[in-house]
């Protein structure tokens, strides 16, 4: 009996384990699962939303970083939420958006990329892995619909092209190609300000990492719904880098010297806006 079963399993055998859990455990996808109390668009029901993320490219890779902050309604819901993660050794993945779903869809993403490489026995292509997100976003229209929506930002180093990529999403799936910088969030209109300003062509890793930890200080700035670097708690953006060499987290030591100096300079300045 279990050897009949193993065989049917490997039988269907399909490079994506998404269509495999679609086909065999639908119920396991987490934009499968429906709400309880009929919520609306109209009334959504009060969750924990993560935002902001920026990325942009840089002299040799791609650099993503997230706030720390997760709210729900009017209410900090976490100051430790985690946004941005590795999706492999190529890639990240930011998520804007219903926390739960993002993270559980991220999880996914991890599994459908580790998945593919096993079965083919390579890795995917980063065209192929931003499609594939893709397809998921476009899975939890019905949740997003409801008001549970998931926005990542992916980035990557294309190993056959020798540079880094990012791609942004839409609540239905659509992907689009960025080619210099861009931010998802509700912070993202004065995180995207600040990256206008502040951005250039061939920035060096630190360079970048000043960048993206400043963007965040502007979006924490005018956003309630962004938090701050935080010197009490000594809590950090979240933030990687991507190169040929993979994706790397940016240590926190860095990081607090980045925030420390994008708070001194602020503070000498003296600027109220």
């Amino acid at each position: 009996m279990q050897e009949s079963t193993a065989n049917q399993v490997a039988a269907n055998a399909t490079s994506s384990f998404t269509e495999h859990l679609l086909r065999d455990r639908p119920e396991l996808l987490p934009f499968n699962r429906s709400l309880q109390g009929g919520a609306s668009a109209a009334a959504p029901i009060q969750v924990p939303h993560a935002t902001t993320i920026v990325a942009m490219s840089y002299g040799g890779g791609v650099l993503m970083a997230g706030d720390r902050r997760a709210t729900m309604g009017n209410v900090i819901a976490s100051r430790h939420i985690e946004k941005v993660f590795p999706a492999d050794h190529f890639s990240v993945l930011g998520i804007a958006g219903t926390a739960g779903i993002a993270i559980d869809l991220t999880r996914l993403f991890q599994v459908e990329l580790e998945h593919y490489e096993k079965i083919e026995g390579t890795q995917l292509s980063l065209e192929g892995k931003a499609n594939r997100l893709g397809a998921m976003i476009r899975g939890n229209l019905p949740m997003a619909l409801q008001g549970l929506a998931v926005v990542p930002l992916f980035a990557g180093f294309d190993t056959s092209a020798g540079v880094g990529r990012l791609f942004s999403y839409d609540v239905t799936g659509g992907r689009y190609e960025e080619h210099e910088h861009h931010t998802v969030g509700s912070g993202s209109v004065f995180a995207r300000g600040a990256l206008k300003k502040l951005w250039r062509p061939n920035l060096t890793a630190a360079e970048a990492l000043s960048v993206a930890v400043e963007s965040l200080y502007d979006a924490a700035d005018d956003d309630s719904a962004t938090g701050g670097p935080d010197t009490v708690r000594q809590l950090w953006p979240v933030v990687y880098t991507v190169d040929r060499t993979g994706a790397r987290r940016v240590p926190e030591a860095e990081l607090a010297a980045a925030s420390r100096n994008v708070i001194e300079a602020r503070t000498v300045a003296g600027r109220e806006a």
